[in-house]
């Protein structure tokens, strides 16, 4: 209501101006004709009040009410019959078409000029506002450094109060967003209740309207960064014009935010990428020290063990001491291939093996560990040849099976089973113990995760047993997943490919 009250005071104040000139041209055409200037004189006065009006009035139709207020009041004040709009001459006829022909020309050409000196003007201006934006873009150091340069050029250029809410990395708003109000920048409280986030997913226009604001997207490369909010009253009444300078003040600003995230990431990648160095070094160091004294250590243990009785206290002691030391170099030997894998140092000496004997060394070394332990087995009856690593699949099925012997007891059976399916082989190792919690299904092959659910058990495992087993298995070009049974326990299933014969026994 307020914006049509204000047109219409507009067009009366240029409807006045257009009657002035008239009346003023009028006036000087009086002074002429006292003077004793030809009626051509006045003709030229009364067009170039037609110009005046056409160049001081914003709207094209008062440049043509000017011209037939022109030609009507030449015939009233300067053609006989004086004061009236009876012609007693015909030549005036064609005078005053022509005047008329000759205002409304002049008229239209002024208005275009001054149309195009606008349009000119504006791409100026909107050009300029665009670069000092960018400009101004390049010096933020943050998110918010950013929303603050945008929300108080945009609020300068459109003369009204911006605000800028921020998405987290989430694609959730954050709890506070900027608003400029003057020279000030105020911090405003987001309320949780406005759902701007899922009010974008359903959006029909370039922008939407809420209760206090209309909400501009900014859309990054890859997810929504926020949104630009403009006070609703004003954003209802934007022109397109102005809506098109918005969304390339939203582009840069977008720009701005994207090239600010990429950059962060990158420098965490780098971060990463280095913590990861330096702790693949440290492992490496560490793992390569304890090779040694834990080989002297397991032989003595043996050799304590080779001269004692199984009733001497010192055997069980020194079994015990071989035990730790066989799990630590187990460890050791995980931490080495790991860093391997990681650095793609570790070359497959892949060749064909049988599945028995890979089996039947991964419980060789189990039974060290865990001689109380009885193991079922199922392999086909043929001869399987399997191309692999076998010093590396055996590692895996001694990870898989000590996992296994660590969450059950000695009543409760463990399988170790192989079958072959199409063109792979598959290995099975279950256990009917008390299995892994829903809550950490999906993460039990992240490096250094290990399970809550069996604190007494937290001190045998650092989280690198099955993270090993997924690397080995998918260097090898196989895949490898875990599942509860349904009577209790895990059960772990790896593949690898065929691509050889199986042997009749």
């Amino acid at each position: 209501m307020k914006k049509k009250n204000r047109r219409w005071r507009h067009y009366t104040l240029e409807l006045i101006f257009t009657v002035l000139i008239v009346f003023a041209a009028s006036g000087i055409g009086y002074l002429f004709r006292y003077v004793g200037f030809p009626e051509t004189n006045i003709v030229i006065i009364y067009l170039l009040g037609v110009l005046m009006t056409a160049r001081f009035t914003n709207d094209f139709v008062f440049g043509i009410l000017g011209s037939i207020m022109a030609t009507f009041a030449f015939n009233y004040f300067f053609t006989a019959p004086y004061f009236t709009f009876a012609v007693d001459d015909p030549s005036y006829l064609v005078t005053f078409v022509v005047m008329t022909i000759t205002s409304i020309a002049t008229s239209t050409l002024t208005a275009r000029v001054k149309k195009s000196a606008a349009e000119a003007e504006e791409r100026a201006t909107e050009t300029n506002a665009l670069y000092q934006l960018t400009n101004n873009l390049t010096d933020a150091k943050s998110i918010e450094g950013i929303s603050l340069i945008s929300a108080k050029q945009i609020s300068q250029i459109l003369d009204c109060q911006v605000a800028i809410l921020c998405f987290d990395r989430e694609g959730n708003p954050e709890p506070t967003f900027v608003q400029c109000h003057g020279q000030e920048n105020l911090r405003r409280e987001y309320n949780k209740s406005d759902d701007v986030a899922h009010r974008l997913e359903g959006m029909q226009r370039s922008f939407i309207t809420g209760k206090e604001f209309c909400e501009w997207p900014i859309y990054g490369r890859e997810s929504t960064l926020g949104v630009l909010r403009i006070p609703k009253m004003f954003g209802e009444e934007m022109s397109e014009r102005a809506k098109k300078l918005l969304m390339a003040m939203i582009e840069s600003t977008a720009m701005a935010m994207d090239r600010f995230r990429t950059a962060e990431e990158r420098i965490r990648y780098r971060e990463e990428s280095e913590q990861e160095h330096y702790r693949g070094n440290l492992l490496r160091a560490i793992s390569h020290d304890l090779r040694t004294p834990l080989s002297g250590i397991m032989g003595t243990s043996e050799m304590i063990m080779d001269m004692s009785k199984k009733e001497d206290p010192r055997y069980t002691l020194a079994d015990g001491i071989w035990k730790d030391a066989d799990w630590l170099h187990s460890l050791v030997e995980n931490i080495l291939n790991l860093t391997r894998l990681d650095e793609g140092r570790l070359v497959l000496q892949k060749q064909p093996e049988a599945v028995e004997e890979i089996i039947g060394s991964a419980l060789e070394h189990i039974k060290k560990r865990a001689p109380e332990y009885d193991i079922n087995v199922s392999i086909p009856d043929d001869v399987l040849m399997v191309s692999m690593d076998a010093k590396l699949i055996v590692q895996v099925l001694v990870n898989l099976l000590d996992n296994a012997v660590k969450h059950t007891t000695q009543d409760q059976s463990i399988t170790v089973s192989v079958e072959k399916a199409e063109n792979k082989a598959v290995f099975c190792v279950s256990d009917n113990g008390e299995g892994i919690a829903e809550s950490d299904l999906p993460n039990v092959f992240k490096m250094f995760y290990t399970s809550k659910m069996n604190a007494a058990d937290a001190k045998r495992g650092v989280g690198l047993g099955l993270p090993i087993c997924d690397a080995i298995i998918k260097a090898h070009g196989g895949t490898i997943s875990v599942r509860n049974n349904q009577n209790g326990g895990a059960e772990f299933t790896f593949t690898l490919p065929l691509g050889y014969e199986v042997w009749g026994k």
